[in-house]
């Protein structure tokens, strides 16, 4: 293996390790919305939290029915 193949395989790992961090964050967020909205927080109050659209928290975290 030469330094050109040694240079994309380390890239290839570092991708993965910050994809596998973005998901890993993501899914935290994600929750937190869905808690948030359980516990009576307005999209638009947790938009302005996370710099996200209104529509995009009230699509992650829609009101519950219940």
């Amino acid at each position: 293996m030469d330094e050109l193949d040694e240079r994309i395989q380390a890239a290839a790992k570092k991708r993965a390790r910050a994809e596998k961090a973005f998901n890993d964050a993501d899914a935290e967020l994600r929750a937190l919305l869905v808690e948030g909205r359980a516990a009576n927080k307005g999209p638009s109050h947790m938009a302005k939290l996370t710099g996200f659209t209104r529509e995009w928290v009230a699509k992650i975290a829609p009101l519950s029915k219940s």
